[in-house]
């Protein structure tokens, strides 16, 4: 591996977080599925705009605006996979790459298991392979676990 591969890799964070949701895949797809909700339940979203008319499905478009502790900047991403109730991909395309999958898997009729993987590169004004680690698999892991909490709270809450 060159050293150039080298500091490719290291500068991408892998996270992977996972929560059992008491509520059937239906419920939980009814609270993901509308992207621009996704703040309701998301630290670090502040808010989603989506780039032209489409709202659902591959090819959906949109901005991201993120805040994690100090660190604003605008996420733009695509979906790039749609399996209703079963899983959403997306692609970062802006000053953040990388990739991303929430799928849903039923463990009964009235259990669900959410999960959330993301690779993504860290530039070198956010650190690089240091911000991968200490900013992706440490901070975010920990602010994405917190928001799975949000997510299975709103799934079990009553309307």
């Amino acid at each position: 591996m060159s050293a150039s591969t080298a500091t490719y890799a290291e500068s991408v964070a892998r996270i992977r977080v996972s929560i059992d949701i008491s509520a059937p895949v239906a419920r939980v797809w009814q609270i993901v599925e509308p992207v621009e909700r996704h703040v309701d339940g998301m630290a670090d979203a502040e808010s989603i705009e989506f780039v032209g008319d489409q709202r659902r499905g591959v090819g959906t478009s949109f901005l991201c605006r993120t805040k994690v502790g100090p660190i604003r900047l605008t996420d733009t991403m695509r979906i790039t996979r749609w399996e209703t109730g079963k899983a959403m991909g997306v692609e970062h395309v802006g000053l953040v790459t990388g990739s991303g999958v929430f799928t849903l898997e039923a463990l009964d009729a009235a259990t669900t298991r959410f999960v959330w993987e993301e690779e993504l590169v860290f530039p070198w004004w956010l650190g690089g392979p240091l911000g991968a680690f200490i900013g992706g698999k440490i901070v975010l892991r920990g602010i994405w676990r917190g928001n799975l909490r949000r997510l299975a709270a709103l799934c079990t809450a009553t309307n």
